[in-house]
């Protein structure tokens, strides 16, 4: 196929994908689910597009960078902190579902191995819809909303060990059982040492080059992706799925101080190939096999609806949390993942399922997805209602367990447990100057600069970013904070902060390091003014105690 064609493919795809994310946006439904439609309107009911093996490595390439995005997200630190539920509740939720999705699968007629498939299949959520929404909300520090993003990052973590499992029954060789053990064997045998070479990477190799390149977030930026790509030839030497290489690049760079820094920048890039990777998805599926099966995608809709909700509200009290934290945490995880669409194309690859089984997991996927978006953005109220009509009374939970009234301090984040605190960005001499003085008049702060090495020194919190995206700034907590302070010397930057702050309604001192600067800052509705380092310093003190920042 000539590149012109490549090219037209392509346009097409993105074009078709744009147009069905912003319908997908109107009606409140997850993008992943537009896409998926976009490649049904694109393949099987028009025919417009035929996938070539240029797009389909662009489709390959979105699966591996999701999971090097959900390896940035596994930190030890998060696990750590969420405690014995995440472990706990994601292990057994993850079991039983793929225990009853199998049975259920049998009994609705599916041969062993199909089933068994689709059990696994079902059993996960999805990490990509649930943070976004939750995200969407502003409920990811709430206690239910950190249930829910342990239990995720768990899950996470055996979709790596099913990822390593069907890559090993997918190799080319025996089919008899010694040699698929052998198979196995030898790809668990990979993993092991893959994950003790990003382990050791990342506590003796990455930290240093990092710090040295660090000043760089461009850089930053290509380095990360040269790691993720060495890991991905790695796993592909051992004979394992370029997914799993991706996922532990990620998890290496993740325990690194500049992960959420990498991950935002990281996230764009994601984004462009996830949109090929689910539109390809579509244009793969037989949407005729899959509605012929109607029944069965009804039946096993229902039971993700309903069955993950229930294990959790057996389960997350009995580790100490209530109802309430139980049944939102189970209604948010109510669909299934965008890893069983990718299990659904490694297990058609390697002739472990039909195109049938394709399509009707994404058929699955498709109904609970746009059902859990209308749920997650709803589960408030649906839990009162079904507190009131009486149906959580078999779980004999309490409506509040001991771990719903801990204090906020082992959550994730930055700027998790953080209010009225005074964010300062830019970490210069006058940046750290302004930390230490609200600091020492027992003010909390949150210091924000692009360079990792400026932020070593600084007492209390800090944020790797940069503030021209947004979503550094919701990572602050700003719209808790009780005022905003710029060091910075870049007009276009302070431009945009006094805008946001004064959108958000945040009281902001940004530095005017040049007359020239300051019509424009007054100009947009900056609060003060810093028109010196020694006369910013004093009259920000002023400006606080005008403020009410402190006495």
């Amino acid at each position: 196929m000539s590149d012109a064609s490549i090219l037209t493919d392509l346009g097409v795809i993105l074009a078709t994908a744009s147009v069905f994310s912003l319908l997908a946006r109107l009606l409140h439904v997850p993008s992943i689910v537009a896409y998926i439609l976009a490649g049904l309107l694109l393949g099987p009911l028009t025919g417009l597009v035929q996938v070539s093996e240029s797009v389909e490595l662009a489709s390959e390439m979105g699966i591996a960078l999701l999971l090097f995005l959900v390896g940035l997200e596994l930190s030890f630190t998060a696990i750590r902190d969420l405690g014995k539920v995440a472990a706990i509740g994601g292990t057994l939720q993850v079991t039983v579902s793929a225990v009853l999705g199998a049975g259920i699968a049998l009994a609705l007629g599916f041969p062993g191995r199909d089933a068994a498939f689709l059990g696994v299949a079902l059993s996960f959520s999805s990490t990509v819809v649930v943070v976004k929404l939750l995200e969407q909300r502003g409920d990811l520090q709430e206690t239910y909303g950190r249930v829910t993003l342990g239990i995720l990052l768990i899950q996470d973590l055996l979709v790596v060990v099913v990822l390593t499992f069907v890559s090993g029954l997918g190799r080319e060789g025996e089919t008899d059982l010694a040699g698929m053990a052998m198979d196995l064997l030898i790809s668990f045998g990979g993993m092991g040492l893959l994950v003790a070479i990003a382990i050791g990477a990342s506590r003796w190799i990455l930290p240093r080059a990092f710090r040295w390149i660090g000043t760089s977030p461009e850089a930053t930026l290509v380095w990360s992706l040269s790691w993720c790509f060495l890991l991905i030839l790695g796993a592909q030497a051992m004979g394992l799925s370029v997914e799993l290489g991706a996922f532990l690049a990620g998890v290496g760079l993740a325990q690194l101080s500049f992960n959420d820094d990498l991950r935002r920048r990281v996230s764009p890039l994601v984004n462009f190939f996830i949109a090929v990777f689910f539109v390809t998805l579509g244009i793969h599926m037989d949407p005729g096999g899959a509605l012929s099966q109607w029944p069965a995608a009804l039946a096993l809709i229902a039971f993700v609806m309903v069955a993950k909700p229930a294990i959790l509200l057996a389960v997350v009290p009995r580790l100490g949390f209530g109802e309430r934290t139980a049944a939102l945490s189970g209604l948010t995880l109510a669909q299934t993942s965008e890893f069983s669409f990718i299990l659904a194309g490694m297990g058609l690859s390697a002739g472990l399922i039909g195109p049938e089984l394709l399509s009707l997991i994404g058929l699955i996927g498709l109904g609970t997805m746009g059902l859990s978006a209308a749920l997650i953005l709803n589960s408030r109220r649906v839990y009162v209602r079904l507190r009131a009509g009486g149906l959580l009374r078999v779980f004999r939970a309490p409506h509040e367990g001991p771990r719903d009234r801990e204090e906020a301090g082992s959550g994730h984040g930055p700027a998790y447990g953080l209010r009225d605190h005074v964010i300062v960005v830019g970490m210069n001499t006058l940046g750290q100057r302004v930390v230490t003085g609200i600091r020492e008049r027992g003010v909390p702060t949150l210091a924000i600069d692009l360079d990792s090495l400026k932020l070593a020194g600084v007492e209390g919190p800090t944020l790797v970013g940069n503030t021209d995206d947004l979503s550094v700034l919701d990572s602050a907590g700003i719209r808790r904070a009780r005022l905003l302070v710029s060091a910075l010397q870049i007009e276009g930057a302070n431009n945009l902060l006094a805008y946001r702050c004064r959108t958000l309604g945040v009281p902001c001192s940004i530095h005017a390091f040049d007359a020239a600067v300051v019509p424009d800052l007054k100009a947009i509705g900056a609060t003060h003014l810093m028109d010196s380092k020694t006369a910013g310093t004093r009259r920000l003190s002023e400006a606080l105690r005008a403020e009410g920042v402190y006495g």
